[in-house]
């Protein structure tokens, strides 16, 4: 082994608006603020960051000319209950993306797609 994974940072026009977003989703609290960056850790000690970028352009997905990038899988009980939630908090659903029963695909409010997943 090399190392161990500490962060996954979103870049994002806004930053703190980001981390409150995923805060409300995750359940997840400050770690870490200052006026580019701000690291949030859920519960177990899982940490995501958001850091300013000015020039952050969403990633095109689905798009055949583009592509996630990345995305994050979020784990849920209830579905329609999570996605209720996300929507109110400012997410998006992804019209064209191909799901199944167990995965349901979201933009947050920077354009990352992200899922929610259920057994």
């Amino acid at each position: 082994m090399i190392g161990k994974l500490e962060t996954v940072v979103l870049d994002t026009r806004d930053p703190h608006g980001l981390a409150e977003f995923y805060k409300k989703v995750l359940g997840a609290k400050t770690q870490t603020e200052e006026p580019t960056w701000v690291t949030i850790v859920d519960e177990d000690g899982r940490r995501l960051a958001f850091q300013k970028s000015p020039e952050h352009q969403p990633p095109k997905f689905p798009d055949p000319a583009g592509d996630q990038q990345f995305h994050l899988d979020i784990r849920v009980d209830d579905v329609d209950a999570a996605e209720r939630q996300v929507l109110e908090l400012g997410a998006t659903r992804v019209p064209d993306a191909v799901e199944d029963n167990t995965f349901r695909v979201y933009r947050d409010p920077a354009g990352h797609t992200f899922c929610l997943i259920w057994d």
